[in-house]
């Protein structure tokens, strides 16, 4: 995570309201009312990131941090900004879960139509996040995808409709917040085995460290899985 001085806050406040007018760079003649015109050539830099995987539709999202003495500041969210790079997803419901060191919680989806989007982030501590492509017409079908969420670095994952997930607590203790786009549905709630011998997730601790519930340890394997359940 880099943290921007505070004094640069006016710049990029001033930056997105003068991007309000102007949809593509082509009009970048425009720019020579902003008065951090000089500023221009960093001009990527002053929004949230949103860096593409190799799985379709799945984004590591880095937001702009601004830092003083005192602490400091970030959007965690902007619609409009998540729209432009990510495409319309509407947000119904905000979860928040408390964990200690080991615990694993996944890998959990909802079958369609209650399939799930998430946005999630790891607002203490630190997590190891974990996502298993799950649409049979994908070209990273079965494959998986992990990255560490933490407070220090503030990444976010968005993941599509399609995929499972879960994560690990790396640290002593992990608060964990995600946004859905469809509510809990218990009756099409279903995952898949976070030892699955097919999929071999590396969960960066020994084995003797983790703690599930009862529930997740009977999940099924990745081979019986009734698919295709996305495509």
């Amino acid at each position: 995570m880099t943290v921007t001085r505070f004094e640069d806050l006016e710049i990029w406040q001033e930056a997105r309201e003068l991007c309000k007018h102007f949809k593509h760079f082509k009009h970048f003649k425009h720019f020579k009312h902003f008065k951090h015109f000089k500023h221009f050539k960093h001009f990527k830099h002053f929004f949230m990131n949103f860096h593409p995987t190799s799985f379709p539709g799945l984004f590591l999202i880095e937001p702009k941090v601004f830092g003083d003495a005192r602490g400091y500041f970030f959007e965690s969210f902007q619609q409009q900004e998540f729209e432009k790079a990510i495409g319309k997803v509407e947000f119904v419901q905000d979860n928040e879960s408390k964990s200690g060191y080991g615990v694993v919680r996944g890998l959990h989806f909802q079958k369609p139509p209650y399939a799930q989007a998430k946005l999630v982030r790891c607002i203490v501590g630190s997590i190891l996040d974990v996502v298993v492509d799950l649409r049979t017409g994908s070209p990273t079908f079965k494959k998986t995808y992990s990255v560490e969420l933490s407070d220090s670095n503030k990444l976010q994952l968005f993941i599509p409709r399609g995929f499972a997930h879960g994560f690990v607590v790396l640290s002593e203790e992990a608060i964990f917040s995600y946004k859905v786009d469809n509510l809990y549905a218990p009756a099409s709630e279903a995952g898949i085995r976070f030892d699955d011998p097919d999929l071999l997730i590396d969960w960066k601790l020994p084995g003797k460290a983790l703690k599930l519930s009862g529930k997740d340890r009977e999940l099924p394997f990745f081979a019986q899985v009734d698919f295709p359940l996305f495509t």
